[in-house]
């Protein structure tokens, strides 16, 4: 068996909107000399600090605004941005051959922005992003049900260490209640793991454009709604807010594209736990919270397990049922 794990597939740089152009060229002109999964390195950890800039501005504006409100704007901006990609192939872009699939993964991704940014604006930025970890856990149960993977008793040993951290970082009280927003971080969690692999099965049979205009779309139209419901009249700064949120949105996914096209997935993957500090810091400087003892130490045990996990399959030449784009609430 080849044991050089294959990098995910993800959009060439040319497919992309103008707009991504100049922003991957900008930071791409300064690192093309370096090698391969450097580059790679420095695409995924930029891409790590531009999703924890939006996280912090959700929980900003969630101090004043629904989550629905948050949402339905932010999907609004992101399709705007995509749009010179997306519009010229309407309607060819919407033919697909899993409607029902296409109709799960927006149910799912919406599940998980939903939850996710809920606890986000609830919870220490920390803690919610140290639990929004536990996605690897979920891929690999998941995968097992649903992809009929061949699962061993290391990975299987690494998924139980990992949801150990996990009820660590949940933390329930000397009565057994555990916190219901760590609950929607966990539920996000394992929303976000079920949308990595429904995308792995509608590759094999739908192009990404099509994938990206279901998600796009319907993300947004089912938060309507309920925004409409809960709008309130933002201010002209918390449009600034809600501008910012769109852009970091798409930033941050068009730099871990980048990431995954150039470095290899099990050599740089891990990069990505750099959020933990990221919102480790934000969360203390903006918002005057720490995380816990608890939450700490089982961040610790679940990156350890998680990073276990993805190096012990590059080892066995397999590829996890992951995306390039997959970022949990982020998608």
């Amino acid at each position: 068996m080849d044991a050089t794990p294959k990098k995910p597939t993800a959009e060439p740089v040319e497919d992309l909107p103008p707009s991504s152009n100049r922003f991957i060229k900008f930071f791409a002109d300064r690192t093309s000399q370096l090698p391969p999964n450097t580059i790679g390195a420095l695409w995924i950890l930029l891409a790590a600090f531009l999703f924890s800039i939006m996280v912090t501005l959700i929980k900003f504006l969630g101090q004043d605004l629904s989550v629905f409100q948050i949402l339905v704007v932010r999907q609004a901006l992101m399709l705007l941005i995509v749009a010179p990609k997306v519009l010229p192939g309407l309607p060819g872009s919407l033919a697909t051959k899993r409607p029902g699939l296409q109709l799960t993964r927006i149910v799912f991704a919406t599940s998980a922005m939903l939850l996710g940014f809920t606890a986000i604006i609830e919870m220490p930025l920390a803690d919610a992003t140290a639990i929004s970890f536990s996605k690897t856990f979920f891929i690999t149960i998941f995968a097992i049900w649903f992809l009929g993977e061949q699962v061993g008793k290391h990975r299987w040993g690494a998924t139980i260490v990992g949801f150990l951290g996990v009820l660590l970082m949940l933390r329930p009280s000397g009565e057994g209640l555990v916190d219901p927003f760590a609950l929607m971080a966990l539920g996000s969690a394992a929303c976000a793991g079920m949308v990595m692999i429904v995308i792995r099965i509608l590759t094999r049979t739908d192009p990404p454009n099509t994938i990206l205009t279901y998600q796009a779309m319907g993300v947004g139209l089912i938060m309507i709604i309920p925004a409409w419901m809960t709008w309130q009249a933002p201010t002209l700064e918390q449009w600034a807010l809600l501008a910012a949120v769109g852009f970091f949105s798409w930033a941050g996914q068009m730099a871990n594209i980048k990431a995954f096209q150039a470095g290899e997935a099990t050599a740089i993957a891990s990069l990505d736990y750099t959020r933990l500090l990221y919102a480790t810091l934000f969360g203390a400087l903006i918002f005057s919270q720490w995380p816990g003892v608890e939450t700490l130490i089982g961040a610790s045990v679940v990156i350890a397990a998680s990073i276990y996990t993805v190096r012990r399959e590059a080892i066995r030449g397999r590829q996890l049922a992951r995306a390039s784009d997959g970022r949990g609430y982020s998608n």
